[in-house]
């Protein structure tokens, strides 16, 4: 219960400091893009390296990661079926899917599960399901419908491959599978940008709450209230159902299933709204809101199941 706690006041402090070099002047506007786009681009890839490198690949066949598969394609699904009901544009739909089902596994899931749950492999599942599958399958759709020509065939099917998170998380799985280990020359500067990657995204979230609309104001509380709904309750719900009547995890596991499944949207969506000038002000209230409410949530799931 303890290190649920601290990763959400970890969270928090750094999203805090955010906010206050954006009040103070230090990081404007223009800064905050530039952070944003420098994780994108540098630290999060380095990231995804140095994360994944050390994974266990036999995750990606276990049954926690099929209960998470199941959670993300659940309420991905429920919000692209909405969206299509009430005219949404198709960016800002794949953005609000971000929103519904990507969970915050990299800088709020490894601490809880390294702290809460005892073992940061449990979070394994969820980071490979995320980075290899609906991450990859989210960009290249902004890809496509942001690009201001239509692309051939090709170029669709090619530019998960062009992406440079897609790109550092391939690399990491295959140093996983090969067990091979990056030298020392390489690995050290991955490891040290990588660790730009989490307080960058945090610090210009942060900005960008400070100077942009507050929360709740820049969208509408229906769609607001859409996207948290199923990130909060639809998707740790369907996760356990899964997990525990068609899989059969045992009680470790479907605790940290359920847990994980109820992390908050990942600061991730933001910096990939920014990139590609998509839902950006969802992005930034669902992260808020989610956050928020994912801390007594936690502490339900832990009072029932852990």
């Amino acid at each position: 219960m303890t290190g649920v706690l601290e990763g959400f006041l970890t969270i928090a402090v750094v999203i805090a400091l955010g906010a206050l070099l954006a009040h103070l002047g230090i990081v404007d506007l223009r800064g905050q893009r530039s952070l944003s786009l420098t994780a994108f681009y540098v630290a999060s890839p380095a990231l995804l390296v140095t994360v994944l490198e050390d994974s266990d690949p036999s995750g990606v066949l276990s049954g926690p990661l099929i209960a998470t598969a199941a959670g993300v394609v659940v309420t991905a699904g429920i919000l692209i079926a909405v969206a299509v009901v009430r005219g949404m544009d198709s960016g800002t739909a794949v953005i609000g899917a971000l929103c519904s089902a990507y969970v915050n596994a990299g800088n709020l899931g490894i601490p809880i599960a390294a702290y809460a749950l005892g073992d940061a492999a449990l979070v394994v599942p969820a980071l490979l399901m995320q980075l290899l599958f609906l991450q990859p399958l989210a960009l290249t759709v902004l890809d496509v419908v942001t690009s201001p020509t239509r692309p051939s065939i090709g170029k669709i099917l090619s530019r998960p491959a062009r992406n440079p998170l897609t790109i550092a998380s391939v690399l990491g799985l295959v140093l996983a599978l090969t067990d091979t280990e990056l030298p020392g020359a390489v690995h050290a500067p991955l490891e040290l940008v990588a660790g730009m990657a989490v307080p960058a995204m945090l610090i210009a979230y942060g900005v960008a709450l400070r100077l942009g609309p507050l929360p709740g104001r820049g969208v509408s509380a229906q769609a607001l209230g859409t996207v948290t709904t199923l990130k909060m309750v639809v998707q740790p719900v369907t996760a356990y159902v899964v997990g525990r009547f068609l899989v059969g995890l045992d009680d470790t596991d479907l605790f940290a299933v359920t847990l994980l499944s109820a992390l908050p949207t990942a600061q991730n969506v933001f910096v990939i709204a920014t990139r590609y000038d998509r839902g950006i002000l969802l992005a930034r209230d669902a992260i808020f809101v989610s956050t928020i409410v994912s801390a007594p949530i936690a502490v339900v799931i832990a009072a029932l199941l852990a």
